[in-house]
């Protein structure tokens, strides 16, 4: 997080900070604003000086955490890589950062499974943030004459389907063992070479059937 430019911002930081702490001692439900303000060793309404609303707080403690994956993202977009490697290190950095948290402590990662699925409208706008900057990878993609046939917003969906499990934390937390830098490689391989909307007879065309 940026250094803090004035008290506030500094005594935000701190709460941030305690929040982060009690969440790990005793899970994201059981923090109240009470507690925090008790923790802090300020009144409630002292608390409230520096945040509005828990919900303002909460927010604020997933824009700490996902503030280094939005630096990542932003410096790859920003850079002149090829799309096809600019799209494997857009996945792939974030993935390396968030394993090495899930390594270090794989509870405290839980806790933030469990933080961002109890406040998912709180944090819905970085999803969509990454969405943007990916919709922006694949434009340059389309350009090179990747993914033929497929709108920005379709081949977006289908990408996001096929590399859920590199950027979705509750999906990541079950698999880690058996995710990969390499095995992302090979899936953006196929996202390059194969996605587009050819049909190339896997779709049925009279419904499913038994082989």
């Amino acid at each position: 997080m940026a250094r803090p430019h004035t008290d506030i911002d500094a005594g935000r930081l701190q709460l941030i900070e305690l929040v982060i702490d009690l969440i790990q001692e005793r899970g994201s439900s059981a923090v109240t604003m009470t507690e925090i303000a008790a923790r802090a060793n300020m009144s409630p309404a002292s608390l409230y000086r520096y945040f509005e609303s828990k919900d303002a707080l909460v927010e604020a403690v997933a824009g700490y955490w996902f503030q280094p994956k939005v630096a990542i993202m932003e410096e790859v977009v920003a850079s002149d890589l090829p799309p096809r490697r600019k799209m494997f290190e857009f996945f792939a950095r974030r993935f390396a950062l968030m394993k090495a948290e899930w390594e270090r402590d794989p509870v405290t990662f839980g806790t933030y499974v469990e933080l961002g699925s109890e406040n998912f409208e709180l944090i819905r706008s970085y999803i969509d943030l990454g969405d943007h900057y990916l919709s922006e990878i694949i434009g340059e993609a389309m350009a090179d004459g990747h993914f033929a046939g497929l709108e920005i917003d379709e081949a977006l969906s289908l990408i996001n389907q096929m590399v859920n499990v590199y950027v979705n934390i509750g999906a990541m937390e079950q698999l880690m063992p058996r995710l990969s830098s390499d095995k992302l490689a090979r899936i953006i391989d196929a996202v390059f070479d194969g996605l587009s909307a050819a049909d190339r007879g896997a779709k049925a065309v009279s419904g499913l059937r038994a082989a």
